[in-house]
Protein backbone atom coordinates (compact mmCIF):
# COMPACT_ATOMS: atom_id res chain seq x y z
CA UNK A 1 0.00 0.00 0.00
CA UNK A 2 2.87 2.32 1.37
CA UNK A 3 3.95 1.88 -2.53
CA UNK A 4 1.24 2.01 -4.48
CA UNK A 5 1.14 4.34 -7.25
CA UNK A 6 -2.23 4.55 -8.98
CA UNK A 7 -4.98 3.76 -6.04
CA UNK A 8 -8.78 3.98 -6.06
CA UNK A 9 -10.17 5.16 -2.29
CA UNK A 10 -14.30 4.70 -1.82
CA UNK A 11 -16.22 6.80 1.21
CA UNK A 12 -18.84 5.88 2.00
CA UNK A 13 -21.98 8.76 2.74
CA UNK A 14 -21.68 8.03 6.36
CA UNK A 15 -18.33 9.45 6.60
CA UNK A 16 -18.90 12.18 5.29
CA UNK A 17 -22.05 13.30 6.52
CA UNK A 18 -22.89 14.74 10.53
CA UNK A 19 -25.29 13.51 13.53
CA UNK A 20 -28.34 15.16 11.11
CA UNK A 21 -27.10 12.85 7.80
CA UNK A 22 -26.20 16.44 6.06
CA UNK A 23 -22.66 16.68 4.51
CA UNK A 24 -20.27 17.36 7.01
CA UNK A 25 -17.61 20.37 5.43
CA UNK A 26 -15.40 19.27 8.25
CA UNK A 27 -15.29 15.61 7.48
CA UNK A 28 -15.51 16.00 3.78
CA UNK A 29 -11.95 18.09 4.35
CA UNK A 30 -10.14 15.96 6.57
CA UNK A 31 -10.54 13.16 4.13
CA UNK A 32 -9.24 15.78 1.38
CA UNK A 33 -6.04 16.44 2.93
CA UNK A 34 -4.95 13.27 3.77
CA UNK A 35 -5.62 12.21 -0.09
CA UNK A 36 -4.60 15.25 -1.93
CA UNK A 37 -0.84 14.80 0.09
CA UNK A 38 -0.54 11.17 -1.22
CA UNK A 39 -1.28 12.78 -4.75
CA UNK A 40 1.41 15.75 -4.53
CA UNK A 41 4.42 13.16 -3.47
CA UNK A 42 3.27 11.91 -7.06
CA UNK A 43 0.69 8.91 -6.16
CA UNK A 44 -2.65 9.18 -8.71
CA UNK A 45 -5.78 9.12 -6.94
CA UNK A 46 -9.16 7.60 -7.90
CA UNK A 47 -11.89 8.60 -5.39
CA UNK A 48 -15.44 7.14 -5.53
CA UNK A 49 -17.38 9.23 -3.33
CA UNK A 50 -21.44 8.54 -1.95
CA UNK A 51 -22.92 11.23 -0.72
CA UNK A 52 -24.57 12.78 -3.35
CA UNK A 53 -28.12 11.81 -1.92
CA UNK A 54 -27.39 12.31 1.45
CA UNK A 55 -26.28 15.94 0.46
CA UNK A 56 -29.52 16.73 -1.19
CA UNK A 57 -31.34 16.06 1.67
CA UNK A 58 -30.93 19.64 3.47
CA UNK A 59 -31.62 21.34 0.18
CA UNK A 60 -34.67 19.97 0.19
CA UNK A 61 -36.24 19.67 3.64
CA UNK A 62 -36.19 16.12 3.70
CA UNK A 63 -36.00 14.71 7.31
CA UNK A 64 -34.43 11.41 5.91
CA UNK A 65 -32.67 10.01 3.09
CA UNK A 66 -35.92 9.07 0.73
CA UNK A 67 -36.83 5.30 -0.34
CA UNK A 68 -38.65 5.52 -3.66
CA UNK A 69 -36.01 5.67 -6.97
CA UNK A 70 -38.21 9.27 -7.86
CA UNK A 71 -36.78 11.29 -4.53
CA UNK A 72 -33.29 9.77 -4.98
CA UNK A 73 -32.84 10.90 -7.75
CA UNK A 74 -34.02 13.97 -7.27
CA UNK A 75 -32.14 14.50 -4.46
CA UNK A 76 -28.94 13.43 -6.08
CA UNK A 77 -29.57 15.93 -8.67
CA UNK A 78 -29.43 18.23 -6.37
CA UNK A 79 -27.01 17.15 -3.94
CA UNK A 80 -24.39 16.00 -6.68
CA UNK A 81 -23.58 19.95 -7.45
CA UNK A 82 -22.92 20.20 -3.49
CA UNK A 83 -20.71 17.28 -3.11
CA UNK A 84 -18.74 17.99 -6.30
CA UNK A 85 -18.29 22.36 -5.08
CA UNK A 86 -16.97 20.60 -1.60
CA UNK A 87 -14.72 18.53 -3.08
CA UNK A 88 -13.42 20.99 -6.23
CA UNK A 89 -12.98 23.64 -2.96
CA UNK A 90 -11.49 21.36 -0.70
CA UNK A 91 -8.80 19.76 -3.17
CA UNK A 92 -8.21 23.51 -5.03
CA UNK A 93 -6.56 24.54 -1.14
CA UNK A 94 -4.03 21.92 -2.56
CA UNK A 95 -3.60 23.12 -5.40
CA UNK A 96 -5.31 20.57 -7.33
CA UNK A 97 -8.34 20.01 -9.89
CA UNK A 98 -11.08 17.39 -9.34
CA UNK A 99 -13.12 16.09 -12.57
CA UNK A 100 -16.65 14.54 -12.05
CA UNK A 101 -17.24 11.14 -13.48
CA UNK A 102 -20.38 9.34 -13.38
CA UNK A 103 -21.04 6.39 -14.21
CA UNK A 104 -24.20 3.27 -14.95
CA UNK A 105 -23.87 -0.14 -15.04
CA UNK A 106 -24.46 0.24 -18.59
CA UNK A 107 -21.67 2.45 -19.03
CA UNK A 108 -19.52 -0.78 -17.96
CA UNK A 109 -21.58 -3.37 -20.08
CA UNK A 110 -21.58 -2.01 -23.59
CA UNK A 111 -18.31 -1.99 -25.51
CA UNK A 112 -18.34 1.63 -26.49
CA UNK A 113 -19.32 2.84 -23.10
CA UNK A 114 -16.86 0.70 -21.68
CA UNK A 115 -13.78 2.34 -24.03
CA UNK A 116 -14.80 5.57 -23.34
CA UNK A 117 -15.18 5.13 -19.53
CA UNK A 118 -11.86 4.04 -19.54
CA UNK A 119 -10.28 6.50 -22.16
CA UNK A 120 -11.62 9.18 -19.95
CA UNK A 121 -10.21 8.04 -16.50
CA UNK A 122 -6.60 7.67 -17.86
CA UNK A 123 -6.87 11.15 -19.56
CA UNK A 124 -7.81 12.79 -16.19
CA UNK A 125 -5.38 10.60 -14.44
CA UNK A 126 -2.23 12.05 -17.31
CA UNK A 127 -3.31 15.40 -17.12
CA UNK A 128 -3.17 15.39 -12.94
CA UNK A 129 -6.15 15.64 -12.14
CA UNK A 130 -8.06 13.64 -9.32
CA UNK A 131 -11.45 11.98 -10.98
CA UNK A 132 -14.46 11.68 -8.49
CA UNK A 133 -16.38 9.21 -9.33
CA UNK A 134 -19.96 8.32 -8.66
CA UNK A 135 -23.00 6.46 -9.29
CA UNK A 136 -25.29 8.41 -11.81
CA UNK A 137 -28.22 7.98 -9.43
CA UNK A 138 -30.01 10.75 -11.85
CA UNK A 139 -30.95 8.54 -14.38
CA UNK A 140 -30.08 5.04 -13.17
CA UNK A 141 -32.90 2.34 -12.70
CA UNK A 142 -33.42 -0.30 -10.43
CA UNK A 143 -32.35 -2.47 -12.95
CA UNK A 144 -29.34 -1.44 -14.00
CA UNK A 145 -27.80 0.47 -11.07
CA UNK A 146 -24.81 -0.77 -9.31
CA UNK A 147 -26.83 -0.26 -5.96
CA UNK A 148 -23.68 0.66 -4.06
CA UNK A 149 -20.25 2.36 -4.14
CA UNK A 150 -18.52 -0.15 -2.86
CA UNK A 151 -18.99 -2.80 -6.00
CA UNK A 152 -18.27 0.29 -8.08
CA UNK A 153 -15.11 1.05 -6.43
CA UNK A 154 -13.96 -2.40 -6.91
CA UNK A 155 -14.61 -2.02 -10.53
CA UNK A 156 -13.21 1.29 -11.10
CA UNK A 157 -9.98 -0.56 -9.99
CA UNK A 158 -10.18 -2.54 -12.65
CA UNK A 159 -10.93 -0.19 -14.98
CA UNK A 160 -7.86 1.66 -14.51
CA UNK A 161 -5.55 -1.05 -13.36
CA UNK A 162 -4.73 0.69 -10.31
CA UNK A 163 -2.17 -0.64 -7.92
CA UNK A 164 -4.98 -0.92 -4.90
CA UNK A 165 -7.86 -0.25 -3.81
CA UNK A 166 -9.12 1.25 -0.09
CA UNK A 167 -12.83 1.05 1.10
CA UNK A 168 -13.56 3.44 3.57
CA UNK A 169 -16.71 3.52 6.08
CA UNK A 170 -17.67 4.14 9.64
CA UNK A 171 -16.31 0.48 10.57
CA UNK A 172 -12.49 0.21 11.63
CA UNK A 173 -12.34 -3.67 10.45
CA UNK A 174 -13.88 -6.78 9.46
CA UNK A 175 -14.15 -8.60 12.90
CA UNK A 176 -15.32 -12.40 13.22
CA UNK A 177 -18.13 -11.59 15.58
CA UNK A 178 -20.49 -8.39 16.21
CA UNK A 179 -17.66 -5.30 16.75
CA UNK A 180 -20.26 -4.55 19.63
CA UNK A 181 -19.33 -7.80 21.30
CA UNK A 182 -17.33 -8.54 24.03
CA UNK A 183 -14.34 -10.83 22.31
CA UNK A 184 -14.57 -9.89 18.70
CA UNK A 185 -11.25 -9.78 17.54
CA UNK A 186 -9.99 -7.85 14.11
CA UNK A 187 -9.39 -9.82 11.00
CA UNK A 188 -6.28 -8.18 9.81
CA UNK A 189 -5.51 -10.26 6.62
CA UNK A 190 -7.82 -12.14 4.33
CA UNK A 191 -6.03 -14.49 1.72
CA UNK A 192 -9.32 -15.86 -0.02
CA UNK A 193 -12.79 -15.08 1.20
CA UNK A 194 -13.47 -19.07 2.33
CA UNK A 195 -10.91 -18.25 4.90
CA UNK A 196 -14.13 -15.81 6.77
CA UNK A 197 -17.39 -17.84 5.40
CA UNK A 198 -17.97 -18.45 8.92
CA UNK A 199 -18.24 -14.54 9.85
CA UNK A 200 -21.58 -12.90 10.11
CA UNK A 201 -21.28 -9.89 7.93
CA UNK A 202 -24.88 -9.44 7.06
CA UNK A 203 -26.17 -5.46 7.96
CA UNK A 204 -27.32 -2.88 6.08
CA UNK A 205 -24.85 0.39 7.19
CA UNK A 206 -25.78 3.11 8.16
CA UNK A 207 -29.10 5.36 7.80
CA UNK A 208 -27.60 7.90 5.08
CA UNK A 209 -25.72 5.02 3.40
CA UNK A 210 -26.47 1.75 1.07
CA UNK A 211 -24.05 -0.35 1.79
CA UNK A 212 -23.24 -2.59 4.75
CA UNK A 213 -19.94 -5.22 5.44
CA UNK A 214 -21.26 -7.47 2.92
CA UNK A 215 -21.18 -4.94 -0.18
CA UNK A 216 -17.50 -4.37 1.16
CA UNK A 217 -16.46 -7.96 1.69
CA UNK A 218 -17.92 -8.91 -1.76
CA UNK A 219 -16.07 -5.51 -3.45
CA UNK A 220 -12.76 -6.86 -2.04
CA UNK A 221 -13.52 -10.05 -3.28
CA UNK A 222 -14.24 -8.81 -7.30
CA UNK A 223 -10.93 -6.16 -6.73
CA UNK A 224 -8.80 -8.77 -4.94
CA UNK A 225 -9.93 -11.97 -7.89
CA UNK A 226 -8.72 -9.16 -10.22
CA UNK A 227 -5.09 -9.03 -8.23
CA UNK A 228 -5.98 -5.51 -6.63
CA UNK A 229 -5.08 -5.65 -3.03
CA UNK A 230 -7.57 -4.53 -0.94
CA UNK A 231 -7.95 -2.34 2.28
CA UNK A 232 -11.19 -1.83 4.65
CA UNK A 233 -10.53 0.12 7.27
CA UNK A 234 -12.53 3.49 9.02
CA UNK A 235 -12.20 6.85 7.41
CA UNK A 236 -10.32 8.39 10.24
CA UNK A 237 -7.72 5.82 9.38
CA UNK A 238 -7.23 6.29 5.96
CA UNK A 239 -3.58 8.04 6.35
CA UNK A 240 -2.24 4.96 8.09
CA UNK A 241 -4.26 2.48 5.33
CA UNK A 242 -2.21 4.52 2.97
CA UNK A 243 1.12 4.45 4.79
CA UNK A 244 0.91 1.05 4.87
CA UNK A 245 0.35 0.60 8.82
CA UNK A 246 -1.38 -2.30 10.30
CA UNK A 247 -4.67 -1.16 10.21
CA UNK A 248 -8.41 -2.42 9.17
CA UNK A 249 -8.67 -5.68 7.11
CA UNK A 250 -5.99 -6.50 3.88
CA UNK A 251 -7.65 -8.30 1.77
CA UNK A 252 -4.75 -9.95 -0.35
CA UNK A 253 -5.11 -10.49 -4.37
CA UNK A 254 -6.59 -14.32 -4.76
CA UNK A 255 -5.65 -14.27 -8.95
CA UNK A 256 -3.41 -12.60 -11.22
CA UNK A 257 -4.13 -9.30 -13.35
CA UNK A 258 -7.17 -10.28 -15.58
CA UNK A 259 -8.74 -8.77 -18.45
CA UNK A 260 -10.37 -6.08 -16.82
CA UNK A 261 -13.59 -5.88 -19.04
CA UNK A 262 -14.37 -9.67 -18.85
CA UNK A 263 -13.70 -9.17 -14.53
CA UNK A 264 -16.83 -6.10 -15.36
CA UNK A 265 -18.97 -8.15 -17.39
CA UNK A 266 -18.97 -11.11 -14.64
CA UNK A 267 -19.25 -8.51 -11.66
CA UNK A 268 -20.98 -5.21 -12.74
CA UNK A 269 -23.93 -6.66 -14.99
CA UNK A 270 -27.31 -7.54 -13.88
CA UNK A 271 -28.51 -9.84 -16.38
CA UNK A 272 -31.56 -9.92 -18.39
CA UNK A 273 -32.52 -13.39 -19.50
CA UNK A 274 -31.23 -16.82 -19.82
CA UNK A 275 -30.80 -18.90 -22.50
CA UNK A 276 -30.67 -22.46 -22.06
CA UNK A 277 -27.88 -24.37 -24.09
CA UNK A 278 -27.54 -27.75 -24.76
CA UNK A 279 -24.03 -29.94 -23.31
CA UNK A 280 -22.26 -29.70 -26.47
CA UNK A 281 -22.62 -26.08 -26.05
CA UNK A 282 -21.86 -25.50 -22.49
CA UNK A 283 -18.44 -27.85 -23.45
CA UNK A 284 -17.59 -25.41 -26.09
CA UNK A 285 -18.09 -22.07 -24.62
CA UNK A 286 -16.83 -23.29 -20.85
CA UNK A 287 -13.70 -25.81 -22.06
CA UNK A 288 -12.72 -24.65 -25.38
CA UNK A 289 -13.43 -21.00 -25.59
CA UNK A 290 -15.90 -21.12 -28.62
CA UNK A 291 -18.72 -18.37 -28.94
CA UNK A 292 -22.28 -19.03 -28.59
CA UNK A 293 -24.32 -19.99 -32.08
CA UNK A 294 -27.71 -20.53 -32.10
CA UNK A 295 -27.26 -24.62 -32.53
CA UNK A 296 -26.20 -24.68 -29.26
CA UNK A 297 -29.51 -23.33 -27.52
CA UNK A 298 -32.41 -25.28 -26.29
CA UNK A 299 -34.28 -22.50 -24.62
CA UNK A 300 -34.66 -18.42 -23.94
CA UNK A 301 -36.19 -16.91 -20.73
CA UNK A 302 -36.57 -12.96 -20.20
CA UNK A 303 -37.01 -10.06 -22.12
CA UNK A 304 -33.73 -8.53 -23.73
CA UNK A 305 -32.60 -6.27 -26.20
CA UNK A 306 -29.34 -6.95 -28.36
CA UNK A 307 -26.60 -5.65 -26.20
CA UNK A 308 -27.86 -6.65 -23.31
CA UNK A 309 -26.21 -8.99 -20.45
CA UNK A 310 -27.45 -12.45 -20.32
CA UNK A 311 -26.79 -15.57 -18.41
CA UNK A 312 -25.82 -18.55 -20.18
CA UNK A 313 -27.18 -22.03 -18.29
CA UNK A 314 -27.41 -25.78 -18.51
CA UNK A 315 -29.92 -27.68 -18.74
CA UNK A 316 -30.05 -28.18 -15.08
CA UNK A 317 -30.34 -24.18 -14.64
CA UNK A 318 -26.82 -23.84 -13.36
CA UNK A 319 -25.25 -20.44 -14.51
CA UNK A 320 -22.14 -21.55 -16.98
CA UNK A 321 -21.28 -18.09 -17.88
CA UNK A 322 -22.36 -14.21 -19.08
CA UNK A 323 -22.26 -12.50 -22.17
CA UNK A 324 -23.45 -10.04 -23.96
CA UNK A 325 -26.37 -11.05 -26.55
CA UNK A 326 -26.38 -10.08 -30.31
CA UNK A 327 -29.85 -10.74 -30.82
CA UNK A 328 -33.01 -9.79 -29.34
CA UNK A 329 -35.12 -12.12 -27.41
CA UNK A 330 -38.13 -11.99 -29.97
CA UNK A 331 -35.91 -12.46 -32.99
CA UNK A 332 -34.18 -15.83 -31.53
CA UNK A 333 -37.00 -18.31 -30.84
CA UNK A 334 -36.91 -18.57 -34.61
CA UNK A 335 -32.82 -19.04 -34.79
CA UNK A 336 -32.65 -22.06 -31.58
CA UNK A 337 -31.09 -25.23 -33.40
CA UNK A 338 -29.94 -24.34 -36.39
CA UNK A 339 -26.77 -23.66 -38.22
CA UNK A 340 -25.13 -19.97 -38.95
CA UNK A 341 -24.62 -20.85 -42.29
CA UNK A 342 -28.07 -22.08 -43.00
CA UNK A 343 -29.63 -18.86 -41.34
CA UNK A 344 -27.51 -16.51 -43.60
CA UNK A 345 -28.84 -18.80 -46.04
CA UNK A 346 -32.10 -18.07 -46.02
CA UNK A 347 -32.53 -14.80 -43.78
CA UNK A 348 -29.45 -12.83 -45.19
CA UNK A 349 -25.98 -12.76 -44.41
CA UNK A 350 -26.47 -10.16 -40.96
CA UNK A 351 -28.00 -13.72 -39.40
CA UNK A 352 -24.12 -15.42 -39.57
CA UNK A 353 -23.39 -13.36 -36.41
CA UNK A 354 -22.59 -15.43 -33.04
CA UNK A 355 -25.34 -15.17 -30.43
CA UNK A 356 -23.15 -14.68 -28.05
CA UNK A 357 -19.20 -13.29 -29.40
CA UNK A 358 -16.34 -15.15 -27.11
CA UNK A 359 -14.78 -11.88 -26.52
CA UNK A 360 -18.44 -10.65 -25.08
CA UNK A 361 -18.44 -13.81 -22.97
CA UNK A 362 -17.06 -14.70 -19.47
CA UNK A 363 -16.84 -18.11 -17.81
CA UNK A 364 -18.27 -17.96 -14.53
CA UNK A 365 -16.47 -18.94 -11.01
CA UNK A 366 -16.36 -23.39 -11.16
CA UNK A 367 -16.71 -23.84 -14.89
CA UNK A 368 -13.16 -22.31 -15.71
CA UNK A 369 -10.82 -24.37 -17.85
Amino acid sequence: MASAHRVVVKVGSSSLTDEAGNLSPDRLAALVDVLARRRLVGSEIVLVSSGAIAAGIKPLALSRRPRDLATQQAAASVGQGALLAAYTGAFGRHGLTVGQVLLTADDVTRRTHYTNARRTLERLLALGVVPVVNENDTVATHEIRFGDNDRLAALVAHLVDADALVLLSDVDALYDGPPSRAGSARIAEVASVEEIAHVDIAGTGSGVGTGGMQTKVEAATIATAAGVPTVLTATPLVQAALDGDDVGTVFHPTHGRGRARRLWLAYATTPQGRLVLDDGAVAAVTQRGKSLLPAGIVGINGRFSEGDPVDLVDTRDQVVARGLVNYDAKELPDLLGRSTRDLARELGPEYEREVVHRDDLVVMHGHRR
